[in-house]
């Protein structure tokens, strides 16, 4: 089976308005709500507008691979997974319990739709590194390789030696999100864009909140290059 370039209509019923009351339905502690609401935005319009990935389609070999790096404060991410049908609602409400597959961080053999496990900082983008350099390596010229990081992750030199890489032998599948919500500073002369761009990568940087902007950066080309896109967020409680 081949995934299609073409995005099918949605036939969930829930969208962007719906996502406030099913982030509600999770409680309890240690639920990052600030980190998890800065990605809101982003992770809805990547699996409303961008990612050619659907539930019936999750194993198939030419979907686009999302991999969440900043796995802390995954409330939202879970929220858009069950709203695009990938998870059961009923789920959101046991967050964080014992039983429940939906842990304080994505566990990807317990979470429908889950590229990896994460939590901890700087793992997100080499391991897309590796998973675009394995695509291309197959001839998977199709699917593109997305991570949504957080800014403060940057501070790992894994993801230094993984944003020189990628920059250098042109890795175009690769797109990376960086959320800027203010948790981290850099000495860099032009801010994070600036450190993709000296490596080699095309950037944008966007309002975070803005779906528009989102989009329009999400997918404008870049021949040859990897994609970074810095989105500016005030978190929300």
């Amino acid at each position: 089976m081949t995934v299609s370039t073409e995005r099918a209509p949605d036939q969930n019923a829930h969208q962007y308005t719906d996502l406030p009351r099913l982030m509600r339905l999770m409680t309890g502690d240690e639920k990052h709500g600030p980190s998890a609401t800065s990605t809101l935005d982003v992770l809805w319009v990547l699996y409303d507008r961008v990612l050619r990935v659907t539930p019936a389609t999750v194993d198939d070999p030419g979907r686009d691979r999302f991999l969440l790096s900043k796995g802390h404060g995954p409330m939202a991410y879970y929220a858009v997974l069950a709203a695009k049908g990938f998870l059961p609602v009923e789920w959101l409400s046991g967050f964080g319990e014992f039983a429940s597959p939906l842990g304080q961080h994505p566990d990807r053999m317990l979470v429908p739709g889950a590229e990896i496990g994460s939590g901890s900082l700087g793992h997100g983008l080499p391991i897309a590194v590796g998973t675009a350099l394995g695509l291309r390596a197959q001839g998977r010229t199709e699917p593109k390789v997305w991570t949504l990081v957080g800014d403060a992750e940057l501070d790992e030199g894994s993801n230094h030696e993984a944003i020189a890489f990628a920059g250098a032998v042109g890795l175009e599948q690769l797109r990376t999100v960086v959320i800027d919500n203010g948790s981290a500073t850099y000495g860099t002369t032009g801010g994070i864009a600036a450190r993709f761009e000296v490596a080699g990568w095309s950037t944008a940087t966007v309002d975070g909140r803005d779906h528009s902007a989102l989009y329009e950066a999400f997918t404008a080309p870049h021949p040859g290059r990897p994609r970074a896109v810095v989105a500016r967020v005030e978190p929300k409680f």
